[in-house]
């Protein structure tokens, strides 16, 4: 992985990371999947009228909009609607982590070296301390619906990487087509009409601002890379860079709404961090020989066969 897309993915962790915020601070009076549905619309429009159609198959396009934003963000936006603050809701998530590589180990062959899956499993316990260290008073369906988001977004993952396509961004939009109208029919059958009448009505201001960052940063910037490297790097190496997303948003939690995370939050946040970096090394023979990663994974792989 070169060093611009190890940047590239620290930038999208960042925007991301801070979008947990901007959701949550949107949220409220707006039923969670008419947001979702708003949300794509403006992924959508106008960006669809100028954005050409991605160089993948229409099996593609769909399951990325079903899994990597539908089923994502349906299932979060319902956990932080039923009380999952927006710092653990970014710690939750990242158990997409071990769904993606676990998926695309089966389905793609992709193999992770032994330092990748190390760094994983030391992510996974920073995630699993500032769990432990919230406590009992976050409800368990917010929890459920929270990493059953997270299984969706590992499946988005695979399907993308298959692609293999040349523009993350064109995927992004195209995609976006799937969301909006199964969404807007999920909310009318989960939260019924008068509700989603009354959301429609209580959109103001402060959800409008959110739902620009959402579409224009969260998902067409954010996206449009994510899928962009995942389609020139093995998915073991792109994302474990998510892992620094629930750093982001509990820090821009603590500075705009007060919530300083405790000791155990804050040493999670450290070994992720951690966890983080131990992906980032690259083998010993690669590094010698001046092999790229991707390259040097291929090359082991032809040989372990």
């Amino acid at each position: 992985m070169s060093a611009r897309d190890r940047l590239l993915a620290v930038l999208v962790a960042c925007i991301w990371g801070f979008n947990f915020v901007v959701v949550d601070w949107g949220l409220r009076g707006v039923p969670p999947l008419l947001f979702v549905a708003v949300r794509f619309v403006a992924v959508l429009v106008p960006a669809v009228f100028v954005v050409p159609r991605p160089d993948a198959p229409l099996r593609t396009v769909l399951g990325v909009g079903a899994f990597m934003s539908l089923g994502q963000f349906g299932f979060l936006y319902l956990a932080l609607a039923a009380g999952l603050p927006p710092g653990l809701a970014a710690l939750v998530l990242q158990a997409q982590v071990l769904f993606t590589i676990a998926f695309a180990a089966i389905v793609l062959r992709e193999r992770p070296r032994a330092m990748q899956i190390a760094g994983v499993l030391v992510g996974t316990a920073g995630l699993v301390v500032v769990g432990l260290g919230r406590g009992g008073d976050v409800p368990l369906v917010a929890f459920a619906l929270c990493l059953a988001g997270a299984c969706s977004w590992g499946v988005g993952n695979v399907v993308s990487r298959s692609s293999s396509v040349s523009s993350g961004l064109s995927l992004t939009v195209w995609s976006a087509l799937v969301v909006p109208v199964p969404a807007l029919v999920l909310a009318l059958v989960v939260h019924g009409p008068d509700e989603v009448v009354d959301g429609i009505a209580a959109f103001g201001w402060r959800s409008l601002v959110s739902t620009l960052y959402t579409a224009g940063l969260a998902s067409l910037v954010g996206y449009g890379i994510f899928n962009s490297l995942l389609a020139r790097n093995t998915s073991a190496d792109v994302v474990p860079f998510v892992l620094l997303a629930p750093v982001v948003a509990m820090t821009s939690a603590a500075l705009l709404l007060d919530r300083v995370p405790n000791g155990p939050e804050t040493v999670g946040a450290v070994v992720m961090v951690v966890g983080v970096l131990l992906t980032l090394r690259r083998p010993a023979a690669a590094s010698r020989m001046g092999v790229p990663e991707p390259a040097m994974l291929a090359v082991s792989e032809r040989v372990g066969r």
